[in-house]
């Protein structure tokens, strides 16, 4: 069997365990945000890094519903440039900077409702937690997608003293362990084979997934993106474009308060 077999059964192990272990809490999830989006509200996805993989993957995506909203601060979430403008140095040093999770809430206009999903394999760094203490202190919902192996073995970075685990009113545990990457070859100190980002976005659909059936079931009639590179494009813009002007919608219906520089 090849490396890349191995690890690619690793990744399904991975992901049977969160189906067979975390089935109700992705359901609890789901209707947390099935709350929000029938109550005309936001679901805010953000992550750090690859975390932000799979808070983009909410919306807007082929399969998902309506209402989910990701938080995109370049700066955190790209660093593929290693060196230059959104390198690592910078990276590094912003994820980890108490304060900054707070202020970019500030150019977001949330309201009573909304909910929030975090995506951190460790769960212990400030901005993170910064968002997650935020909403708890707003009395809304908090997600969070996390590796509850990891973060139980690492401190947190945060003045709270807390881990995204420990706050989140939901926790779906990736169960990934402290390495992350799963494949070791003999002469290699460190392993190969990142698995932590795979299981998040699995996570991330089956969220989505979850909060659609919730809908239905409620007599709510979703908004779903289609695919568009199919036999019936034109009918699919219109769809989408429909998915694009509810968004609008809902983010226009917001009081906007210029954010407060501290």
């Amino acid at each position: 069997m090849t490396i890349a077999q191995t690890y690619l059964d690793d990744v399904i192990a991975k992901m049977a365990w969160v189906r067979d272990t975390q089935a109700e809490n992705i359901a609890a999830a789901g209707a947390i945000c099935a709350d929000t989006i029938a109550g005309d509200g936001l679901v805010f996805t953000f992550g750090t890094g690859h975390g932000g993989f799979a808070a983009l993957e909410s919306f807007p995506r082929t399969g998902g519903v309506t209402g989910f909203r990701p938080i995109v601060e370049s700066s955190i979430a790209l660093m593929h440039h290693v060196l230059g403008d959104q390198g690592t140095a910078q990276y590094r040093f912003l994820h980890t900077q108490e304060g900054y999770g707070k202020a970019i809430l500030r150019s977001h206009q949330l309201k009573d409702g909304d909910a929030l999903i975090l995506f951190s394999h460790s769960g212990i760094n400030p901005v993170i937690l910064d968002m997650a203490v935020e909403f708890q202190e707003r009395g809304l919902k908090v997600i969070g997608v996390t590796s509850v192996p990891h973060s139980s073995q690492v401190a947190s970075r945060h003045s709270s003293g807390k881990r995204l685990f420990e706050i989140a009113d939901v926790t779906i545990d990736t169960g990934i362990p402290l390495e992350d990457a799963s494949q070791f070859i003999d002469g290699l100190e460190y392993p190969v084979g990142p698995t932590s980002t795979s299981v998040a976005v699995a996570v991330s659909h089956a969220i989505n997934a979850s909060t659609t059936a919730d809908l239905v079931a409620r007599g709510v009639e979703p908004m779903i993106m289609v695919n568009t590179n199919s036999n019936r494009t034109k009918e699919a813009h219109q769809q989408n474009d429909r998915n694009y002007a509810e968004l609008w919608r809902r983010l226009r219906s917001r009081e906007f308060s210029a954010p407060v520089v501290k």
